[in-house]
């Protein structure tokens, strides 16, 4: 009788160690353009950051984890209290995982604006949910939520994603090493649009440390009433805390038209279902790396197209 040895599969390895949820989290890779704009510009890399293979589908994943985390270790986040933040999906949807995962309470205030994906999701969570007048967009959450802080301040752990500095440090630990890793230290610009800016601050501090060189371009709405959902049009918005302008070496204006058509193009003819905020990223760095004769650009790819099928965008 012939005995056949057979050695465990990778899959069998990982059953094994019992792999947690929170170790998803991160390690996204990067991808790059095959039909889309740089045809003629050898020289010129643009590689894009999918963060939708994060567990709770989007970047904001790696700042809820670590915000949550390092509240419990200082005490602030107890399982008596409820975590409290204001959001426009993503970082809601982080906490509502992570919450769920780790057995603490999530309250949430968003925009009456948002997709009805994310509040469906945030309702499988099991988050409790507060929506506010979509006039007032997200710093009328942000607001209600500092109030509903101020009136119940044993109630509530107020995460302040735009003012904690886990939020920064989140992407400063993971975010920038992974960039500096996968492009084998040759980033020469980074891009990313400007919402909490964490991750521009993050990423940023981390590449300038490993390569003064490096320059930082942030992406911005052309006006204060815009539709690219996520980003904020900083000179008519409540600036975030932890936003440090002296870090940016040049701004880049997009349009809402501009942002979806770029959206649609992403899908069509490059197979990448990406939200709204992505196609803003993609369009400014688009436009950024057609202007090098050589580089090295990164940009993040905030999360996919499926919280935004509600929106009528691909009818």
């Amino acid at each position: 009788m012939t005995t056949i040895q057979t050695h465990p599969t990778t899959l069998d390895v990982i059953l094994q160690q019992g792999q947690s949820v929170e170790s998803l989290i991160g390690e996204t890779p990067l991808v790059r353009l095959r039909n889309t704009g740089l045809t003629s510009r050898s020289n010129v890399q643009l590689l894009l950051k999918p963060e939708w293979g994060n567990p709770g589908g989007s970047v904001k994943d790696r700042i809820a984890y670590q915000i949550i985390l390092d509240a419990k270790k200082s005490g602030a986040l107890t399982k008596e209290t409820r975590l409290l933040d204001a959001t426009s999906g993503n970082t809601g949807i982080g906490y509502a995982m992570v919450g769920a995962m780790l057995g603490y309470r999530v309250t949430l205030v968003m925009p009456s604006s948002v997709s009805k994906e994310r509040i469906q999701i945030l309702n499988a969570y099991g988050a409790e949910l507060y929506l506010t007048d979509e006039q007032e967009g997200l710093d009328g959450a942000i607001r209600f939520a500092q109030d509903l802080a101020d009136k119940h301040p044993h109630k509530y752990y107020y995460a302040d994603q735009y003012g904690n500095d886990s939020n920064w440090k989140a992407h400063f630990r993971t975010t920038g090493p992974e960039i500096w890793r996968q492009t084998n230290g040759s980033v020469t610009h980074f891009v990313a649009g400007l919402g909490t800016s964490g991750t521009m601050m993050g990423v940023g501090r981390y590449l300038l440390q490993m390569k003064r060189s490096v320059q930082l371009v942030a992406i911005q709405p052309d006006a204060p009433t815009h539709g690219i959902k996520g980003l904020k049009h900083m000179e008519s918005s409540m600036v975030p805390g932890i936003y440090d302008e002296t870090l940016i070496d040049d701004h880049i204006s997009v349009t809402t038209d501009e942002a979806y058509r770029v959206v649609k193009d992403l899908a069509r003819y490059e197979g990448l279902f990406v939200g709204i905020s992505s196609g803003a990223a993609v369009a400014g760095a688009l436009r950024l790396a057609r202007s090098l004769d050589d580089g090295v650009v990164v940009t993040m790819l905030p999360d996919a197209g499926y919280k935004y099928l509600s929106t009528g965008l691909w009818e």
